[in-house]
């Protein structure tokens, strides 16, 4: 056995009263991919933080191919070859993708430029070097920092969630690229929720629990149940999915809508139709960047339409086009955005402050002055029943995991009994056992009587939550599937365009 080119003893950090890391022992072998696991809450991010040299350890050693190391910087990590992909992204939104890399990647930014779309087009990460960072998706964010990171040529390279923006084909093209990578001397830190996927490209798999490493495996030698298991100790039961009934009402219905965003990047909606009923789930599938950012803040009115044109959204037997955020909650509307922070929750707010945002109606106001009392008991009964992993409802939500922040803003959405709910990316980021908790809650509002409507870029939910999907692409939508009878090659191929999209 070769020596390890990464060996973690010990490591070490607490933040308060809150033990992120206790005692970890790891060691990435070279030419390995090596996969960590754990529930949201368990440490992985932190302990990636400490590699990357973003967090000093409380205690603990580094091992560089043998040698103690201390790593204070990202810059220092770097120049030793480990490279990190974050799942909160470290771009400046103020300046362009080729600058951003700029930053790190030496080199013009004309030939910097070349090498991003030839990443791009051989690792299917597409991505403009001269579109501005605040006006990409999100998934369009991660193929930049994917990108970024492979034009260091690190040594290590730490993957976070990698494969959560993109179409199957493209998950197997970067895995490919993953195997040729370890292939030639590089070894990868890869964090997935997707069980799957860690028993198709990783050789080894260390769980984490509580901050506590719980075991190390050979992950191809288990099957996703038992590797469920191993990170949250518990079994988990499939979501209930009771065969479709008649569908209600109409909640939703866009109706040959077009709309050319003010955001010079932005994509054109052409003819958007889509027809929402009480009782049924329906899915929007496509690759990031293909007018979904656009769609969801037309449906949430985060922009709107003249009211001349206010039926091309109809929510609620309503004409809404016009109409403000604020006035389509007040009809029984809910929302939660892919962005987490910064549109789903203000990160230096409580989580009673954020409960306050779009719960306020809920008796938290009375007179004009807010009853804390209410307010508190709400975000209180968030976190226990969405089983959010923070110290309480004073807690900064900037402070929680992207995961905890995901099922508290999808908590706080869900208890203001909707009629009709909206879900970006409902479980992006979230582990395996909260993701199979929040789906079966759009379940248990679908079977309730609420209409569902979910954006997502995982296939796998969409089959499993949905009753029908439709798949945008370059700014059109899709003729609706039944996803009873659909595979997943075929909407895969929609997503891509290369079975045309119908009107």
């Amino acid at each position: 056995m070769s020596a390890p080119l990464l060996s973690l003893r010990g490591m070490t950090k607490g933040y308060g009263p809150v033990k992120a890391n206790q005692a970890i022992d790891l060691d990435v072998a070279p030419n390995s991919i090596h996969a960590i696991l754990g529930e949201n809450g368990a440490g992985k991010s932190t302990l990636m933080k400490l590699i990357y040299g973003v967090e000093a350890p409380d205690a603990g050693e580094v091992f560089w191919n043998g040698a103690p190391v201390q790593l204070h910087s990202p810059g220092e990590a770097r120049r030793l070859g480990i490279g990190m992909v974050f799942q909160h992204f470290s771009l400046f939104e103020t300046l362009t993708v080729v600058e951003n890399i700029s930053l790190i990647v030496p080199g013009k930014k004309a030939a910097l430029a070349t090498r991003i779309r030839d990443l791009g087009r051989d690792f299917g990460l597409e991505v403009d070097p001269f579109a501005e960072v605040h006006a990409l998706s999100v998934g369009e964010l991660q193929r930049v920092e994917i990108i970024r990171c492979l034009m260091t040529e690190p040594r290590l390279l730490i993957l976070d969630e990698p494969t959560s923006v993109l179409p199957p084909q493209a998950v197997g093209l970067l895995f490919d690229t993953l195997r040729r990578l370890r292939d030639s001397g590089v070894s990868i830190l890869f964090i997935s929720h997707k069980l799957d996927e860690i028993q198709a490209i990783c050789d080894r798999a260390t769980i984490l629990r509580a901050g506590r490493v719980t075991g190390n495996v050979d992950p191809r030698n288990h099957d996703a149940h038992d590797l469920a298991r191993m990170m949250i100790g518990r079994d988990m039961p499939p979501p209930l999915h009771p065969a479709q009934v008649t569908p209600g009402e109409v909640r939703l219905e866009l109706s040959g809508l077009d709309h050319q965003p003010d955001d010079p990047f932005g994509v054109a909606l052409h003819g958007i139709s889509l027809s929402l009923r009480a009782g049924e789930v329906l899915g929007i599938a496509g690759i990031s960047g293909n007018g979904q950012a656009e769609l969801s803040r037309l449906i949430s009115g985060e922009a709107r339409l003249p009211r001349s044109r206010r039926d091309e959204i109809r929510m609620l037997g309503q004409g809404v086009g016009h109409m403000d955020p604020g006035a389509r909650r007040a009809l029984g509307f809910a929302f939660v955005p892919e962005e987490r922070l910064g549109r789903g929750a203000v990160p230096e707010m409580t989580l009673s402050d954020n409960s306050l945002l779009t719960a306020h109606r809920l008796g938290m106001l009375r007179h004009g002055f807010i009853d804390r009392g209410r307010e508190a008991e709400f975000t209180a009964a968030c976190i226990r029943d969405f089983d959010v992993r923070t110290p309480g409802p004073d807690a900064e939500a900037g402070s929680l995991s992207g995961g905890n922040l995901q099922k508290f803003i999808m908590g706080r959405e869900i208890s203001l009994g909707p009629k009709l709910l909206f879900v970006a990316q409902p479980t992006w980021g979230v582990d395996v056992g909260a993701a199979a908790a929040i789906r079966q809650r759009l379940i248990d509002l679908r079977n309730d009587g609420v209409a569902v409507l979910i954006i997502s870029e995982e296939l796998e939910e969409l089959f499993e939550v949905c009753d029908r999907i439709q798949v945008m692409h370059k700014g059109r939508l899709s003729a609706s599937l039944d996803a009873r009878i659909t595979r997943a090659e075929d909407v895969g191929r929609l997503m891509i365009g290369s079975d045309g999209v119908a009107a």
